[in-house]
């Protein structure tokens, strides 16, 4: 893997296994997220979604013709934060992952989607290739600690008083 080239779920996984898991878990607390997409114009737009950690992917699954799912088709560019939760504890810390959507259109994928998740059809299905994860925290009620992942580049933690 060279430096910058996003990777699946699988293989930042792979890489970073302990901070994969605080990932999925703090994604698993609650159902929904927020994702951001760029429209047309370049400007942000946000939006929740749900997501969904399954065969190593990391998936985003969309309403027919929705505006995120259109700005995705026409800039794959994401970036998506797992909800807070209630109050300020951010057990695990706040994560935020980046990357690319890519579009799936294959049939057979498409229905092992359908047979775990369920949605609502007909909908969009996009697989995630990440070229960020995220994780920011309070250590010891003193440091803010932000680890940074990037494909290809050692986990790199900074802490600041």
């Amino acid at each position: 893997m060279t430096s910058g080239s996003p990777v699946n779920w699988a293989g930042f996984a792979a890489a970073e296994p302990g901070l994969a898991g605080t990932v999925e878990a703090r994604f698993g607390a609650y159902p929904h997220h927020v994702l951001a997409t760029l429209r047309k114009d370049g400007s942000p737009r946000t939006a929740g979604l749900e997501v969904r950690f399954l065969t190593g992917e990391l998936w985003l699954g969309m309403m027919p013709d929705s505006l995120k799912a259109l700005d995705l088709r026409r800039d794959p560019r994401f970036a998506l934060q797992a909800n807070p939760g209630d109050g300020t504890g951010m057990g695990g810390g706040d994560v935020r992952i980046a990357g690319r959507a890519v579009e799936v259109e294959d049939p057979r994928t498409k229905a092992g989607y359908v047979r775990e998740v369920e949605p609502p059809e007909p909908f969009h299905l996009f697989r995630t290739e990440l070229t960020e994860v995220v994780r920011t925290r309070v250590e010891d009620d003193k440091y803010l600690v932000v680890e940074i992942w990037q494909p290809g580049r050692p986990l790199r933690t900074v802490r600041r008083a």
